[in-house]
């Protein structure tokens, strides 16, 4: 890749843009945005690590490829010799998970993965890191929407938010996120936190929870109102279908309000719309699709 020439960036190509108001404010409603974070927001280079089985031997992969090989790791085609190793610091996550403190402090002026990656992202041009639900997380960042990020990886909250903090200060964003929570699933402490204290649920069924449990905290920090809306982006295809379940058990228990999914996996842009009749599937044109609608423009109210 070829550096970006300016460190800087530009609000968005500069554009004097007004503060939205949101779509049901004046009812008491609000628009909540939850956002997974790799390839979502951001494509980054942090490397997964698959393992040899009779060797040992490191085989790097982006997430982006994880995604699409996870099912047929160690059972069949390329894959088939391959395993995946769970230790949080030798394993094939470990570049998913914080650096003991003591460790980073063994070297002068060295950052948690994360924050270093990100960084490094950003001295790209746009077009590289930018993931395709960046316009969505800008619009909901510059609009003070309550946020959410819930991602796979394994980092300390603070972790993130000190990552999310470098989109501001290259002026990618105009300030921080409004953030409602922050659930990096993987994280052991926010995993107890979940309910999995026996460390056993994936990555995916985390993310159920870290739903639900941002829906509730929604309701508590926002009060209740029929005319909240909640939409959550994803790219990983396994995620998917159990964030459609949760989401879809999510509008029995409160029918009147709405429940999105953003799915996008390989480039497209698929709205699921989830009714009490089940989901109502659109997909859109990414290429010109404006994205700052989609959680709060809709046809109607389910």
């Amino acid at each position: 890749m070829t550096k970006n020439p300016s460190p800087k960036g530009q609000l968005e190509l500069g554009i004097q843009r007004q503060v939205e108001k949101d779509r049901n404010h004046h009812l008491g409603g609000r628009s909540f945005y939850f956002f997974d974070f790799d390839d979502n927001i951001a494509f980054l280079s942090t490397p997964l690590i698959l393992f040899h089985k009779a060797t040992g031997q490191e085989k790097f992969v982006t997430s982006g490829e994880y995604a699409k090989i996870h099912p047929f790791i160690g059972t069949s085609g390329p894959y088939a010799d391959y395993e995946v190793r769970f230790d949080d610091t030798t394993g094939t996550y470990r570049n998913f998970r914080d650096r003991h403190p003591e460790e980073l402090e063994k070297i002068e002026g060295q950052k948690q993965i994360f924050i270093q990656d990100l960084a490094h992202a950003l001295g790209f041009p746009d077009v590289q890191w930018k993931g395709p639900s960046w316009q969505c997380f800008f619009h909901a960042t510059f609009n003070r929407r309550p946020m959410s990020v819930i991602t796979a990886r394994g980092h300390d909250p603070q972790t993130l938010k000190d990552g999310i903090r470098i989109f501001v200060d290259k002026q990618f964003l105009p300030h921080e996120p409004n953030y409602l929570s922050l659930f990096p699933v993987n994280h052991k402490p926010t995993r107890h936190l979940l309910g999995d204290v026996d460390l056993t649920m994936s990555a995916a069924q985390l993310k159920q929870k870290a739903i639900r449990a941002s829906v509730e905290r929604a309701i508590d920090v926002y009060g209740h109102s029929p005319h909240h809306r909640f939409g959550m982006s994803d790219d990983d295809p396994k995620n998917i279908e159990l964030i459609l379940a949760e989401m879809t058990r999510l509008k029995s228990d409160y029918p009147e309000m709405s429940f999105f999914m953003i799915e996008t996996h390989d480039g497209n842009f698929v709205k699921h719309e989830v009714t009490l009749a089940g989901p109502e599937s659109k997909t859109l044109d990414g290429t010109s699709l404006s994205q700052l609608p989609l959680f709060e423009a809709d046809r109607h109210k389910s």
